[in-house]
């Protein structure tokens, strides 16, 4: 099954129960995950060799498969060890894993989701930031986009889903602006999230992150649960877009890069333009929980499947 040109370190994908190299994982054309973003997934990560809160990201991916009416025929445990495979094949020490349930393919005329068989997809590939080398270490820029984030009435954004179509014009709004991320509001003055990431602002020492219209994501939920630590209080609230001029430092997280500084939005610069002491304390307690082994799981890299 593996082809001998491929670098198992591009990564491997589990595909219909069987594992293949990533470049040839494919799907069905008609899956309705494809063709009508009925899918949801999550996504867990793997850094120095072992797994970042994987029974929490799982538990997460049933959730919201709960919530789409969807079911696999995996368990929590078979799931693990699926993602364990697929980053023990692959040899990666720190790499960006992806489950994924799709509806399925209806039969021939059908448009009732029911009727589907709902499908399990999963990839390992060599970790994925959502910024560089250099606008982690100096800050990026964002704008408060213009774009309405698709409201939780229509659909739950705490429910991980493929719809980023108001998410990827925000993008565009940001690159238009010569800027690097976007933040998009609930169209009545508060921030909800931006592509893949939460934001937080802090003032006079004390965090705040927008309590809905957004994916409650794992990182967030860490910053949440170890900043108290420091001695950092953390507000779980309504954000107002007018609270960015107030604010001492602003900072985004995602599983895709952990904990990210923004020094400059719609033109404000933060801190002299350089990442402020409240991110930099956060960033070391995030990633210092990954090196203690803070509900890490070890990839046995030298098990036979």
């Amino acid at each position: 099954m593996t082809n001998t040109s491929y670098d198992p370190k591009d990564g491997f994908a589990f595909m219909h129960g069987v594992y293949v190299p990533l470049k040839q994982a494919c799907i069905p054309i008609t899956d309705r995950g494809f063709v009508r973003s009925d899918a949801t997934y999550d996504v867990t990560h793997v850094w120095n060799g072992h797994f970042f809160r994987l029974d929490d990201y799982i538990e997460r991916f049933h959730q919201s498969m709960a919530g789409l009416r969807m079911s696999l025929p995996y368990s929590r445990a078979a799931i693990a060890d699926i993602l364990h495979e697929l980053v023990r094949r692959s040899g990666l020490k720190n790499a960006y894993v992806q489950m994924t349930c799709t509806r399925g393919v209806p039969r021939p005329g059908s448009r009732d989701p029911r009727e589907c068989e709902n499908r399990f997809y999963a990839f390992a590939q060599p970790f994925v930031w959502i910024a560089n080398d250099e606008q982690r270490a100096n800050g990026l820029s964002m704008v408060v986009s213009s774009v309405r984030r698709i409201p939780p009435e229509s659909v739950d954004p705490r429910i991980k889903n493929f719809h980023w179509l108001d998410l990827t014009m925000g993008i565009f709004e940001a690159y238009d602006q010569d800027a690097i991320v976007s933040v998009l509001t609930d169209g009545q003055g508060n921030l909800t999230e931006g592509a893949g990431f939460n934001i937080f602002l802090v003032r006079d020492g004390r965090l705040a992150t927008p309590d809905s219209g957004i994916f409650e994501g794992m990182t967030r939920r860490t910053v949440i649960e170890l900043a108290p630590e420091s001695g950092f209080d953390v507000e779980v609230r309504p954000v107002k877009v007018g609270e960015l001029a107030q604010a001492d430092e602003v900072f985004i997280t995602s599983t895709a890069g952990g904990i990210m500084p923004v020094t400059r939005v719609d033109g404000r610069i933060y801190g002299n333009g350089k990442p402020g002491p409240v991110t930099g304390r956060i960033h070391q307690l995030y990633w210092g929980s990954h090196d203690a082994l803070w509900r890490a799981d070890k990839v046995e890299y030298d098990v036979v499947a």
